[in-house]
């Protein structure tokens, strides 16, 4: 059976030529303040004990506006609660809050209380999130490499010729990035770790921003996009997992910094925390793109890319296979290339691996050059030219395993009309 909690897995690489050298395998540890998990599901009220998929003895709480010290620590009084770390949300006006349970309360009876006390705008259980990134079956076949079988396939080449995504600001909400990565040189133009432990550069992270972005040996999607380099998942023992409120962090930090689209290849429960940050970035004008789930057939839908202003990516292969641990659903938007993927992995090396957050890459790439090529394009027109342009796979018409399809990025940038060329000034200079 498919874990939700896959072991990320990397065969990776000195060099993409024919001979690749294996790089390690890094297998995922668990957050030392993090409790275990089962399979996801949308929070209900009162779980099971043993489906925990949100940080214990922790509550998220949502505060109108800027509160004081004095107002925050009067409720945290009241509720026996202790704080930990707060964020400003612009967007939503408001303020988060993390606060710790000192006692034996349960999170779920501590946020009744919390609601029912009608001095916070919400509270919640703080989720916990996982990167979509697993490891090509199998040991890479030197002979057979797919190199970037992508390319063809989405008709990248032909694709760039019309736009390469030059200056639009794409957010990777991620595990660390390898910033100094040649096939990043000069792509990223902001950092923000949510973190703030001075962990480095991590294979899942990097090779996200290098299917968006390279432009050495290996060819990005959108090759001259800029790039938001943010860390919310931990590396090594903290391993692929970050939480409600350091992605609510990364958010705020994106949307500050003016991202036009934010890529997020990782999954977990519903939380209304972010699906309202969500939709005030949609408002906004930001494309938001999020890996469909690597947790199978039978699992239900995962988040954010279940959110309703969000395109979910689902994985298939060379030969236009899904992916078999490819979550299913209604909410599959689209597909994109996700097995054997040749990216970028840190201190310069290079790696395959699989899985939906590889897609959802690959597609908000896409969205890059469709912004590039008009930047007055809404997010609602690039969702439907995506999906109108998509190349049909599975049964006829849009299905809950493919999707619209596949996406075809030529098709795609050619349907988006350039934005007019601005006028020649009056000063009689025709040049």
């Amino acid at each position: 059976t498919i874990r939700y909690s896959p072991n990320l897995r990397y065969d990776g690489y000195d060099d993409p030529g024919p001979r690749p050298r294996i790089m390690r395998n890094l297998d995922q540890g668990a957050p030392d303040d993090i409790s275990p998990r089962k399979r996801p599901g949308k929070a209900k009220s009162t779980p099971a004990t043993t489906e925990n998929t949100y940080v214990a003895k922790e509550v998220l709480i949502e505060i109108a506006g800027n509160p004081t010290d004095a107002q925050a620590d009067d409720i945290a009084r009241r509720h026996r609660l202790t704080r930990v770390q707060s964020q400003s949300f612009a967007l939503t006006n408001s303020t988060f809050f993390r606060w710790r349970i000192t006692d034996g309360r349960s999170v779920d009876a501590v946020v009744r209380e919390l609601v029912a006390g009608g001095n916070v705008k919400a509270a919640q259980r703080n989720n916990i999130f996982k990167l979509q990134q697993n490891a090509t079956p199998g040991a890479a076949k030197p002979e057979g490499d797919p190199v970037q079988y992508a390319l063809a396939k989405m008709r990248l080449p032909e694709a760039h010729a019309l736009s390469v995504g030059a200056d639009v600001t794409v957010a990777v909400i991620d595990s660390g990035i390898d910033v100094t990565h040649p096939e990043l040189a000069g792509v990223i133009t902001g950092t923000f770790d949510a973190l703030n432990n001075g962990e480095g550069p991590h294979p899942h992270g990097t090779s996200i921003a290098g299917v968006i972005a390279a432009h050495a040996r290996l060819m990005g999607t959108a090759p001259s996009s800029h790039l938001l380099a943010i860390r919310a998942f931990g590396n090594q023992k903290s391993g692929a997992e970050s939480t409600s409120f350091l992605i609510l962090k990364s958010l705020n930090y994106a949307l500050a910094k003016n991202a036009r689209i934010i890529n997020m290849s990782f999954a977990g429960p519903h939380d209304p925390a972010m699906e309202r940050g969500l939709a005030a970035a949609a408002a906004k004008g930001v494309v938001l793109v999020a890996a469909a789930g690597n947790a199978g057939a039978k699992s239900p839908p995962l988040y954010p890319a279940a959110d309703r202003n969000v395109i979910a990516v689902t994985a298939i292969d060379q030969s236009d296979k899904l992916f078999a641990q490819s979550n299913r659903g209604s909410y599959v938007a689209i597909s994109a290339p996700g097995v054997d993927i040749l990216s970028p992995a840190p201190d310069g090396k290079y790696q395959m691996s699989s899985g939906t957050s590889l897609s959802a890459a690959y597609v908000s790439g896409v969205a890059a050059l469709m912004i590039a090529r008009n930047p007055g394009i809404s997010p609602a027109d690039v969702r439907a030219t995506l999906i109108s342009t998509a190349r049909d796979l599975g049964p006829k018409g849009r299905d809950d395993q493919f999707g619209a399809g596949q996406a075809d990025a030529f098709s795609a940038v050619s349907a988006v009309a350039p934005a007019p060329v601005a006028a020649a000034s009056d000063n009689g200079d025709k040049r």
